[in-house]
């Protein structure tokens, strides 16, 4: 009999993770042209003190002249299989931890809801920190393309052999200090904001508790979210997206100098470059997903 509930108990565990796999698969792809567009718009002008100003349109123009359509999906691949990783990882994690912590019959405060979503996203982020290193650098080869110039990697599988040839296994969790500290930020944004969104949604009687009130939330969760992680943002796609010179020189030492020199030759405000673009996808990635 114990052993019947515990077959069944993994059973339904095992469908769980798979359903969310699928679901954030779903979500990441109806929402990638978006983060394509994000990640060209925070790398445009980095380390120019003067660079011709550009709109997420112009990008848009960009991309579909140089690449067609096909090309708004350009790093696609690589961030399927990050969220094969990172949101099971991050959703067995949440549960477990908020399991832990109190019985089923309570719950958690505001508070700690957030701090558990952080470090939840965080453990999910070390995992799946190579491929989205890989599909930051594949994102920006687009741009490469439309400036004449030769990509780096021709896929996937290309850009993971070549990483590791070039920069070693450790340089496949290159920026993840910055990525990290996004996952945390993100995280607690959109679990904190959502939370307290929707039940001040339904408490006002601006929506029941349906698909308005989650849509609403989400646009809202989503807003706190990029508010909260742009600037870590900023900098984890600067880092990811530098690679070693012949002789082995980086553009930038660490996180730290990458922000100081962001802000120095840009300006304070480079540091939510690409904030529309980030908030129009953590909405509808919430809600899809």
């Amino acid at each position: 009999m114990k052993a019947q509930v515990f077959n069944d108990g993994r059973k339904a565990h095992t469908t769980k993770i798979a359903v969310t796999a699928m679901s954030a698969m779903a979500a990441e792809t109806a929402t990638f042209p978006v983060d394509l567009i994000k990640t060209r718009l925070q790398l445009h002008g980095e380390s120019l003190v003067s660079s011709r100003r550009i709109s997420a349109v112009r990008v848009v123009a960009e991309i579909l002249r140089n690449d067609g359509i096909l090309g708004l999906y350009k790093g696609l691949s690589p961030a399927i299989i990050r969220h094969m990783f990172y949101t099971p990882i991050r959703i067995v994690n949440y549960e477990f931890l908020r399991n832990s912590l109190v019985p089923a019959d309570h719950t958690l405060s505001l508070s700690s809801k957030a701090i558990i979503g952080g470090i939840s996203g965080v453990i999910a982020q070390v995992v799946a920190s190579p491929a989205d290193l890989v599909k930051v650098r594949m994102q920006a080869d687009s741009r490469m393309v439309s400036q004449g110039l030769q990509p780096r990697y021709c896929g996937p599988v290309d850009a993971f052999n070549k990483i590791i040839q070039t920069e070693g296994v450790r340089g496949l969790w290159k920026g993840m200090v910055p990525n990290v500290q996004r996952a945390f930020l993100v995280n607690m944004g959109e679990l904190a904001c959502y939370d307290h969104a929707k039940r001040f949604v339904i408490n006002n009687n601006i929506a029941n508790d349906d698909i308005y009130a989650h849509t609403l939330s989400s646009i809202m969760s989503g807003l706190s979210a990029t508010t909260l992680s742009c600037p870590a943002d900023v900098i984890k796609t600067r880092m990811m997206n530098q690679a070693a010179d012949n002789q082995g020189n980086c553009k930038y030492k660490n996180s730290y100098d990458c922000l100081v020199k962001t802000i120095r030759v840009e300006g304070l405000k480079a540091l939510w470059k690409g904030f529309f673009p980030t908030w129009a996808r953590l909405g509808p990635w919430q809600f899809v997903f």
